[in-house]
């Protein structure tokens, strides 16, 4: 395979206090789509969707705080709410008096999901990749939980290094095998930086994986979503790994479909031969999915 990636351009914006780094790809006049990336990725993570577009499209993807070019507030623990107000400033940037199409994966659309509950005039349509959300939690679980993010404070993690943008690319394949190596290449020059001769670090911030000391509370979440007005196109991957967060499988699904029933206007599509980085997997089949629900009446 020898693909012709479509050109990004690369651009700075003051987000509350924040240097934050967007991509974007297609002519600044084309209808938006904003895309938001999920936990330890990068906004260049859609290149492979972008890709696929038929239709003349501007796509907007910035990176999360503490990800990819984006500055790092310099804290030890990440609040989830700051991620709803960045990317509340970000979109008066962008589009300050139109609704957006808006796209997420994982954690970025879990972010999207409350933003479009919470915000309901400011989205025109939202797909939602993979974002399921967490486990259901109980209030006995909250003394442990503050122990364990007390005792991260005191020896937090650090991201292990990599000699080689090939060694990156091997461990993006590690954790999906279904990614080419034209991807993989593509991707760790985007995910990593070479900071010394032969130490390649990831661009994120190692605070990320510090436990949050503030239990998942579903039921709020699923306020929000009642409250989304946009429609909401839901797409699942047949080999997706959330059983290994949200429980075993037959449990985890009935979970899921129970969260569903709160999204008012719900398409559901299941994507196959594909994993939890179905946009990397199968990006054509999102293509056509994305560009179908975006342009339905």
């Amino acid at each position: 395979m020898n693909t012709l990636f479509k050109p990004s351009r690369t651009s700075f914006l003051d987000i509350r206090g924040l240097q934050y780094h967007v991509r974007s790809w297609g002519r600044e006049d084309a209808p938006k789509i904003i895309m938001l990336h999920g936990w330890m990725d990068v906004s260049a993570s859609f290149q492979f969707v972008v890709d696929c577009l038929k239709q003349d499209w501007q796509v907007l993807a910035p990176d999360w705080r503490g990800f990819g070019l984006t500055e790092s507030p310099n804290v030890d623990t990440y609040w989830f709410p700051d991620y709803l107000g960045d990317l509340d400033a970000l979109l008066r940037h962008i589009s300050p008096d139109e609704p957006v199409n808006l796209l997420g994966h994982s954690m970025g659309a879990n972010v999207a999901g409350l933003y479009a509950g919470v915000r309901p005039e400011r989205v025109r349509k939202f797909i939602n990749l993979e974002g399921f959300g967490m486990p259901v939690t109980h209030p006995k679980q909250a003394p442990g939980r503050y122990r364990k993010w007390l005792d991260e404070l005191e020896n937090q993690a650090g991201l292990r290094t990599y000699a080689s943008q090939a060694e990156v690319a091997t461990r993006l394949q590690k954790t999906n095998p279904r990614l080419s190596d034209e991807r993989a290449a593509f991707l760790s020059a985007h995910w990593a930086k070479e900071t010394s001769p032969g130490c390649w670090e990831i661009l994120g911030d190692p605070a990320h994986k510090q436990t949050s000391p503030l239990l998942y509370r579903v039921e709020e979440v699923m306020a929000c979503w009642q409250k989304i007005t946009a429609p909401v196109l839901w797409m699942e991957a047949d080999d997706t790994n959330v059983w290994h967060w949200m429980g075993p499988k037959e449990e985890a699904r009935v979970e899921i479909d129970r969260r569903l029933e709160h999204i008012p206007q719900l398409q559901k599509e299941m994507i196959f031969d594909a994993g939890h980085m179905l946009h990397h997997d199968q990006p054509e089949k999102l293509a056509e999915l994305i560009e179908a629900f975006l342009l339905k009446d």
